[in-house]
């Protein structure tokens, strides 16, 4: 149930209250002593409140924006980095102990 401010328009009493959308706005002040009519005021209304996961700003990228990006994916993977059949480069210190071996 959405909670409106209200504020009145004699004393300046202001003040929350819970109603359905459907009720009528409120007119009079709620202070005894006060007969003055009171203004709805306007709210900032309620934040958004996100549960699950996800919710990236990643997740709403364009079509074209994910294929060039998977394919800049694929082209960095493949030809970066050696390839499994070139054995791995030896250290010089590796290669001293197997040459004086």
């Amino acid at each position: 149930m959405p909670t409106y401010d209200y504020e009145c328009q004699t004393c300046g009493h202001q003040f929350e209250a819970k109603q359905s959308m459907k009720d009528p706005h409120l007119t009079d002040c709620p202070i005894e002593s006060c007969t003055g009519p009171v203004k709805r005021k306007i709210g900032v209304g309620a934040g958004f409140i996100f549960k699950g996961t996800g919710f990236y700003i990643t997740d709403y990228r364009s079509d074209s924006y994910k294929a060039a990006a998977k394919k800049d994916s694929e082209g960095s993977s493949s030809s970066g980095g050696t390839s499994s059949n070139t054995p791995a480069p030896s250290t010089p210190a590796a290669a001293a102990s197997t040459a004086a071996a």
